[in-house]
């Protein structure tokens, strides 16, 4: 199952942003910072730092549109010694982990539980 519509990529800005911002915030950091359309109905993944809380930031043709998600525990990993201002281009699949709280860049590596109950 895919989670976007097909041509839609999904941009992982670098490094944390003050999360205090609202969408109009947002959509101006995709513009000046990242460089980016934010009205070209792709998506734009910032994170706090904290590291529990992203936005993602779409235009759907009619209007911009933030998501958030907190995670209760643990973070959500990003990459290091990178340059804010800079973005990571994720799959469909990457950005579904990511939501969910799992390690997107090596998902094998998970923690399973070794005995049920």
């Amino acid at each position: 199952m895919t989670l976007l519509p097909r041509g839609t990529k999904v941009h992982l800005a670098f490094g944390f942003i003050d999360m205090r911002k609202g969408i109009d915030g947002l959509a101006m950091l995709v513009q000046g910072v990242l460089r980016q359309d934010p009205f070209s109905g792709h998506l734009f993944v910032f994170r706090g730092r904290k590291a529990n809380l992203i936005k993602i930031v779409f235009w759907d043709g009619t209007g911009l549109c933030l998501f958030t998600k907190r995670l209760e525990h643990g973070v959500f990993l990003w990459p290091s010694n990178v340059e804010p201002g800079g973005t990571l281009m994720l799959t469909s699949a990457q950005l579904s982990m990511l939501i969910d709280g799992i390690d997107w860049r090596a998902p094998e590596r998970q923690w399973r539980p070794a005995v049920a109950g």
